[in-house]
């Protein structure tokens, strides 16, 4: 892209959500832990983007929409997090551009809405000791003895990861490898390919795989209606319905397929495309950013 394109897509997706960040600052409705820079976040998340591709090799910031581009940015900024510090990455399905929380980034935004001390995650192998109980629907683990001749076994049995709150109490949650196994298949990343991350490191890829799952099942159990809260739950959803119109758009599926979404966003991808804001434009049929 030239550098006049590179300055309209700035402008039409930084500056616009650095704007709609501020209104959120001076109305109280978005408050960013100490530290945290929203400008710095969004300049690295620029430079990020602009070398950032499709699966065909074309610059995302030319091939993706505008709409889905300030989308991105502002379940990025939202959440507090920032791409430098690995907290999350921006993939691309069909012309839409998404965000995606890393391992890091969803224990970075469990911790300041629950204001959790601590997560930790561990492995079960063969010939550990280990036990865990339910009371009125809480798993609570209740022994971990773990061996030098257990871990050289490399049998993974399960996965658990545990949230203390402030108060003491935990949240735990368990899985058995299947249940691990079964959400690798979801994976972009070919896990069952040889020398793929999953099958290199097996028991780093399981304590992510359970701790996203621990945290997201608890932050689902929140009552917080806060502007973080609705980002931190929109992102999954952008995500999955991105999937589904890149799919279709692929495979130039003409039947009609009886799928479930609310768009989000123009895909027109045209110079002209216009990103606005308030509760009239998302009511409108064209779209647009999910502010």
């Amino acid at each position: 892209m030239s550098g006049n394109q590179l300055a309209m897509v700035k402008r039409d997706t930084v500056d616009v959500v650095a704007a709609k960040v501020r209104e959120f600052q001076e109305r109280g409705e978005v408050h960013f832990p100490a530290g945290y820079s929203p400008e710095n976040a969004m300049k690295s998340a620029w430079l990020m983007l602009q070398t950032v591709q499709t699966k065909d090799f074309k610059p995302a910031l030319e091939a993706c929409t505008r709409d889905s581009i300030a989308n991105s940015l502002l379940d990025m900024v939202v959440q507090g997090l920032n791409p430098a510090k690995k907290q999350g990455y921006f993939i691309v399905y069909g012309k839409n551009l998404t965000f995606q929380r890393s391992y890091f980034g969803t224990m970075a935004v469990t911790k300041r809405v629950t204001g959790a001390k601590e997560i930790f995650a561990e492995v079960v192998y063969e010939g550990d000791d280990f036990e865990f109980e339910i009371f009125r629907g809480r798993k609570k683990v209740i022994r971990h003895k773990q061996t030098l001749d257990s871990i050289k076994t490399g049998n993974i049995l399960a996965a658990y990861c545990t949230i203390i709150l402030d108060d003491e109490n935990e949240y735990t949650d368990v899985m058995t490898m299947d249940e691990i196994r079964q959400a690798w298949k979801k994976s972009k990343q070919n896990p069952d390919k040889e020398g793929s991350t999953h099958n290199e490191f097996p028991q780093e890829m399981a304590k992510r795989t359970v701790t996203n799952r621990t945290c997201k099942l608890y932050m689902n159990t929140s009552d917080d209606s806060s502007l973080m809260m609705k980002h931190f739950s929109r992102q999954d959803d952008a995500v999955a319905e991105a999937e589904v119109e890149a799919e279709i758009a692929e495979k130039g599926n003409k039947e009609m397929i009886d799928v479930e979404y609310e768009v989000v966003g123009d895909d027109t991808g045209g110079e002209s495309e216009q990103i606005s804001f308030g509760e009239e434009s998302q009511a409108q049929a064209s779209g647009g950013p999910d502010f």
